[in-house]
């Protein structure tokens, strides 16, 4: 099947609420079409071959990587959503390679140590413009891949870019993203003003952020449980716990730890998914084009009041019980310190960054350039580099 026809199949099967990839607003360096894939396709494609997603693999989520190779990752954790996002996608009849695409992208401007590194570099940044993550996987993907002699970035389209930057989820721990009304006009040398809109951004979008949430949820419960900083007996006063545990007690027996949790941690994926499509298969009923979507009050793609009371014990659950464990808010402060230790002694001598880092600090600023290496860096990484300038034994 060549690309012409799967456009064809795409308009006959896709809802009328989901985004076709004839109708792509397209890329901002016009280039032919390729023969046998879709420009979301293509995105994807794109997406996975570049540098930053496969750094993925050695940032962390909540453990830093030297604490186990069995935590997630970022690299995990984006499989994951794009596992769950593409489940709902096809459920609801949307595009499920755009919604790929912005799954696999989605994590693509992360710093290394997770959300403790991001925080480091917006504080370092607040004169300059701040620093988020959202804005910094749009950077990449748009300005800091090179890969292509004809364009700087990847070049992807309108959708999937708009995807990343309007990413916006209620599970940021403690860090709240930035929502589609509240972009800069820039970011670093980018101009965002083809986004600078009060528009809602697709329903693929919509699924990959709800997806993301999904997988926080229940795959930091996973790692919170394996780690031992959480045990199965605090979770007996989570209610969405206890009803998923109750699923599986009553089709299993004498199961093991290990296979128990696994079975609670799938049935709640299960519970909330089928909360999810059930709702905003709700919410479309009347909803017949890309348009209304885009125009709509709120964002379709949610969950029934009911399951968002029963979520919102979980969550705070994983904030008292996990990610304020001292254990993990030690992890964290370390991290902030390596981040704002590398920050600064770069500054103070840019001539020890790399030489191609250097070159940028012409066209972006000393401090954007810095930034920009700093969260190109696995948690490996910086904490090498991090040896190599302030520990005296270790060589350079």
């Amino acid at each position: 099947m060549n690309r012409e026809e799967y456009q064809e199949l795409e308009e006959k099967i896709l809802a009328p609420y989901a985004v076709c990839s004839r109708k792509s607003k397209g890329r901002k360096y016009p280039e032919p079409e390729h023969e046998f894939r879709t420009c979301f396709q293509r995105d994807r494609d794109r997406i996975i071959h570049s540098t930053a997603f496969r750094r993925l693999e050695y940032k962390t989520q909540v453990f830093v990587i030297h604490e186990g190779d069995y935590y997630r990752t970022r690299l995990t954790h984006t499989l994951e959503v794009a596992q769950i996002a593409r489940s709902i996608a096809r459920a609801l009849g949307l595009n499920t390679d755009l919604v790929e695409a912005i799954a696999l992208g989605h994590d693509i401007g992360h710093t290394p140590f997770g959300h403790s590194g991001e925080e480091a570099l917006r504080d370092l940044l607040r004169d300059e413009g701040g620093f988020d993550h959202n804005l910094q996987g749009l950077r990449v993907v748009d300005y800091l891949e090179e890969r292509y002699p004809d364009f700087p970035g990847l070049n992807l389209t309108y959708e999937v870019r708009e995807g990343l930057i309007k990413h916006s989820t209620r599970y940021d721990f403690g860090y709240r993203s930035l929502t589609e009304s509240e972009l800069p006009n820039c970011y670093g040398n980018l101009d965002l003003s083809e986004f600078y809109n009060q528009e809602r951004p697709s329903l693929e979008a919509q699924v990959v952020d709800v997806a993301d949430e999904i997988a926080y949820d229940n795959h930091d419960l996973d790692d919170g449980l394996t780690s031992g900083l959480i045990t199965e007996g605090e979770l007996e006063e989570v209610s969405l716990w206890k009803e998923a545990e109750s699923v599986v007690s009553k089709k299993y027996t004498n199961l093991s730890f290990t296979i128990k949790k696994h079975q609670i941690i799938r049935t709640l994926i299960d519970i909330k998914v089928k909360d999810l499509i059930t709702t905003s298969l709700k919410n479309l009923k009347d909803v017949d084009s890309v348009k209304e979507v885009r125009k709509a009050p709120s964002r379709l793609i949610s969950f029934s009041s009911e399951m968002e009371e029963k979520r919102a014990p979980l969550r705070n659950f994983l904030y008292e019980r996990l990610y304020n464990h001292y254990r993990v808010v030690r992890m964290a402060e370390k991290a902030k310190r390596i981040v704002g230790e590398l920050f600064n002694v770069y500054l103070s001598q840019p001539t020890q960054l790399p030489s191609e880092v250097q070159n940028r600090i012409k066209t972006d600023g000393v401090k954007r350039a810095i930034a920009d290496y700093i969260a190109s860096m696995t948690d490996r990484y910086a904490q090498d580099e991090y040896k190599k300038l302030f520990d005296p034994l270790t060589r350079v």
